[in-house]
């Protein structure tokens, strides 16, 4: 019953605070494709991706190769893929925000349409406890434990991200609030000098030909 318990208390935080994106789309010749997600700095990011054969026992044709490339948000390489048919990447983020993992096939005449399984962990869902439990002989419940606190420890770290970039959109509405108060006291300021130039104007026509 307790492992029960700790069991569910590790795997609901870990459903809420970590990223799992796995998905098939279509990609067209001569149409990149990338897929983008907002991760904080030391975080682990697992990828594997593979072309779905078209002709099942023949083997994946050229064509049907593809270019992959994972970027960080500053433009740093992690991983490159040319005419590849699978692969995988696996890192730790130094960077923190928007990582992109782009795909594409040379352009053929006429267009062909590849499909793609593609999975992307981030955080907790990385980690497979399962596999080092075994791997190190760690008892089950030991293994548990320390799965929890690797939990405890991305939530911590997840949140103080979010702290973070609420405080820079803070920043933000307050600079963009007072360069809008400034645009709209200089608005002000050149339709009054506007407005005084033309009675100025008109008082000093009407002056000159003596209708006042």
């Amino acid at each position: 019953m307790f492992n029960s318990i700790l069991l569910l208390i590790a795997i609901v935080p870990a459903l809420f605070f970590s990223f799992v994106n796995s998905m098939r789309f279509e990609l067209k010749s001569g149409e990149p494709k990338c897929i983008t997600e907002d991760i904080m700095s030391n975080a682990m990011t697992v990828g594997n991706y593979s072309v779905v054969n078209p002709n099942e026992g023949s083997p994946i044709p050229d064509s049907h190769k593809i270019t992959v490339r994972v970027r960080s948000p500053y433009g740093n390489n992690y991983h490159f893929g040319e005419h590849v048919t699978s692969g995988n990447f696996a890192y730790t983020t130094v960077e923190a925000g928007d990582h992109t993992v782009c795909f594409s096939v040379l352009d053929h005449e006429p267009s062909i349409t590849v499909n793609i399984d593609f999975e992307w962990r981030t955080g907790i869902s990385a980690k497979d406890w399962y596999k080092i439990a075994k791997k190190d002989h760690i008892e089950v419940m030991e293994s548990e434990i320390h799965r929890l606190y690797q939990i405890v420890t991305y939530i911590h770290d997840e949140m103080y991200y979010l702290r973070e970039r609420e405080a820079e959109m803070q920043e933000l509405n307050i600079a963009t609030d007072n360069k809008m108060f400034i645009f709209i006291f200089l608005s002000i300021i050149v339709c009054l000098s506007v407005a005084g130039s033309q009675l100025w104007y008109l008082k000093v026509f009407f002056e000159r030909k003596k209708v006042l």
